[in-house]
Order: structure tokens, then C-alpha cells, then sequence
């Protein structure tokens, strides 16, 4: 229970910005104090932010099947921390400027999946790791014919090599269980499918 004597912080006071590194990717360094539960001010702190797009992920289903279309790729973050950095991943990728969350959900299914979306179930939003980047994540079910899914996509100019497989829904989520499914997105994604399946097939079937 939450007790009553302690307020509730909401000030911020940033006290300088430094930008130290631009690459396709933003690093900063932010000198703040912000309010603390007891009350008053903290002392000025320091904290590196990882600064980048928004993203929109999306797990694609077949109802009528009960089957996911699930991607595999080479990501470079895995590569000293899994004994094979080729990982099983949803449909992604970021949101431009004038782009809404839904569209970018319909291009990168095209692009990564070569599939097209009758409809979009937004499943949650969350911060993937709010400890050092202010990356937020949008995380969509998409409704998909799973039927012929399959096959290498994504695009050449962005140095995309992608294998695309189709999946019951059963075994995804045993690779959950069996760690073989280790990113956020995707363990997040499959989770939410298993609390919601009968009411998603029922909408959707």
C-alpha cells in the first residue's frame, strides 16, 4: 500500500544538455535534479541518454490457422551475449517524422515479410529500457493469411537479410519458454496472444 506521507514527484529540472555523439543514433548527456518521494529536491545528477526514433513492432497471426509469421535476423547487439546472434524477432521498424504508428506497421510487414495487414489489434506501448534510452515502443497484432508466408525479404539499400517462417502458435510460445525467443518485443508479443487468443479468434475469425 502506498503510503499517504510521501508525495507523489513530477518536477524535472534540467540543468544542462550536452550532445555528444550523432550518428544514425543521438548520445547525451543530461545534468538534471528531479523531486524526490520524500519530498524537496535531489542533488544535480548525470545520466547518459541513448536518444532514437520511436518503434512499431508487430506480431503477424493467422486466426483462422493459429499460426504467427515470425523473422530472423543478424543483430550486432546479440553478438557477444548469445551463442547465435541470428535472432527470432516480430515485424519492426521506426517511426519518421510525419509517419503514425499504423503505417509504419503496414510498410515493414510488406517490407520485411512481404504480408499485408486486414487489421491492426494494438496489443501495449512500453519503454524497452528506460534506465538509458527514451525509446518507446508501440507493439501491434497484425491480422495476416499466413498461407504461402515465407522466403528471404527486406531491403537491399538498408542491408536487410531477412528469413522469414511461419509458426503455430504453440510453438512460438514454447520458444519462449525454452529462452530460444529472447527479445522483449517478441517474448511481450506472444504473452499478450496467450492471454487474449479466444478473444482475438473469436473477433477476428
Amino acid at each position: 500500500m502506498a503510503n499517504p506521507s510521501h508525495s507523489e514527484p513530477r518536477l524535472v529540472e534540467t540543468v544542462k544538455r550536452e550532445h555528444c555523439f550523432k550518428g544514425f543514433y543521438r548520445l547525451d548527456r543530461v545534468h538534471l535534479r528531479h523531486e524526490l518521494f520524500d519530498g524537496g529536491m535531489s542533488r544535480e545528477i548525470s545520466r547518459e541518454l541513448f536518444v532514437r526514433h520511436d518503434a512499431v513492432c508487430v506480431l503477424p497471426y493467422d486466426p483462422q490457422r493459429d499460426e504467427v509469421v515470425l523473422i530472423e535476423q543478424f543483430r550486432v547487439g546479440a553478438m557477444d551475449k548469445a551463442s547465435n546472434p541470428w535472432l527470432i524477432e516480430l515485424v519492426a521498424g521506426l517511426i519518421d517524422k510525419d509517419e503514425q504508428p499504423e503505417q509504419v506497421a503496414h510498410r515493414e510487414a510488406e517490407e520485411e515479410a512481404g504480408l499485408s495487414f486486414s487489421a491492426l489489434w494494438p496489443m501495449t506501448r512500453y519503454f524497452p529500457s528506460p534506465g538509458g534510452s527514451d525509446e518507446f515502443v508501440h507493439l501491434f497484432l497484425g491480422r495476416c493469411s499466413s498461407e504461402g508466408a515465407g522466403g528471404v525479404h527486406g531491403l537491399e539499400e538498408e542491408s536487410e537479410d531477412i528469413r522469414v517462417q511461419v509458426w503455430s502458435f504453440e510453438d512460438a510460445l514454447q520458444a519462449v519458454r525454452d529462452g530460444r525467443i529472447c527479445n522483449a518485443a517478441s517474448i511481450i508479443a506472444l504473452q499478450w496472444l496467450a492471454l487474449n487468443r479466444a478473444e482475438v479468434r473469436g473477433m477476428w475469425s
